[in-house]
C-alpha cells in the first residue's frame, strides 16, 4: 500500500480546510470563547497524540491489518467475498464498535474521566472533532486493533474507514449551517453538525445520546438519538458543568483534566 500515512494526513488537512471555511462563511452558532485560544492547543493536541502514537504503539490499525492478512488470521480472511461486500460490511463493523466505544466511554465512570476532556471544550467546531485527551487515543487504537485482527480486516478497508472516521470526525463537529431540509435527509443515514451538536449540550441527558460519528443508523436502532437540544441551536450551552474557565481550553489544563477531582 502507497503510504497510508501521508494519504491519510491529505484526506485530514483537505477536510480540516474545506469545514474550517464552510463554518466561517456559515456559521451556526456564536463562539463563547477564543477562536485562536482554542485552534492552537485543539491542533497542539492533535500534534502532541500523533507523537504519542508513535512512540507507543509500534503497530497501528493497518499494520495490523497488514499482518492479519499475512498470517490468514480473523474472518474475513477464512471465507471469500468480493472485495467490495468486504470493505463495506468492514465499514459498518467498525463504526458500530466505535459506536459502542463511545457509549461505554459515557457509561463507566474512569472512562467518562478520560473522554470528558473532549466534552469541555465550550464551543463547539471542526477542531473539537481531533481533541481527545492521549489516554483514550491509545485505547481506542487498541480496541480497533483487536477488530481488525479478530476480523481479519484488509489493510485497504482499514484505511476507507479511517478516511471516513476522521472526515465524518471533523464534520459533525463543524460550526456550519445545513439548511434544515438538508439535514433532516442527511441525518436519516450519517450524523450531521446540528445532531452531534446536541450530544456536546452541557445538559445530562443531551450530553448522553447521539453516540454515533459516521452513521447514525446505530443511534436510531439502539434507542440513544435525540433529534434536538432542549433550549434550541443557538441557546444551547456547550460544554461540561466541570472546567468552565476559558483556561481550560489550554493544552496543559486539557492533559489533567481526567486526574483531577470535580
Amino acid at each position: 500500500m502507497q503510504n497510508p500515512d501521508m494519504i491519510r494526513l491529505s484526506f485530514f488537512i483537505s477536510v480540516l480546510v474545506l469545514c474550517a471555511i464552510w463554518e466561517w462563511v456559515t456559521p451556526r452558532k456564536t463562539l463563547t470563547q477564543s477562536k485562536t485560544t482554542r485552534w492552537l492547543n485543539n491542533l497542539g493536541l492533535v500534534g502532541f497524540n500523533s507523537v504519542c502514537l508513535a512512540l507507543l504503539m509500534p503497530y497501528l490499525a493497518i499494520e495490523s491489518a497488514i499482518w492479519a492478512t499475512e498470517q490468514q488470521i480473523g474472518l474475513f480472511n477464512s471465507i471469500a467475498l468480493p472485495s467490495l461486500v468486504e470493505i463495506i460490511i468492514a465499514v459498518l463493523i467498525l463504526d458500530m464498535a466505535i459506536y459502542a466505544q463511545h457509549l461505554v466511554f459515557h457509561r463507566i465512570p474512569w472512562l467518562w474521566r478520560l473522554h470528558r476532556m473532549h466534552h469541555a471544550d465550550q464551543d463547539i467546531d471542526v477542531t473539537t472533532g481531533a481533541r481527545f485527551h492521549p489516554i483514550e487515543i491509545l485505547l481506542s487504537m487498541w480496541i480497533k486493533i483487536a477488530i481488525v485482527v479478530s476480523f481479519g480486516i484488509s489493510p485497504v478497508a482499514v484505511l476507507i474507514f479511517e478516511i471516513i472516521l476522521n472526515a465524518s470526525a471533523m464534520f459533525n463537529h463543524s460550526n456550519a449551517k445545513l439548511s434544515l431540509k438538508l439535514d433532516a435527509i442527511l441525518r436519516k443515514l450519517i450524523v450531521t453538525p446540528d445532531m452531534h451538536r446536541v450530544h456536546h449540550s452541557v445538559i445530562t441527558k443531551e450530553t448522553h445520546s447521539n453516540f454515533g460519528f459516521f452513521l447514525s443508523i446505530w443511534d436510531r436502532i439502539f434507542s440513544t438519538y435525540r433529534a434536538q437540544p432542549t433550549l434550541g441551536h443557538d441557546k444551547v450551552q456547550i460544554g461540561i458543568p466541570l472546567f468552565r474557565t476559558s483556561r481550560e481550553q489550554w493544552l496543559d489544563k486539557m492533559l489533567s483534566q481526567p486526574f483531577r477531582k470535580e
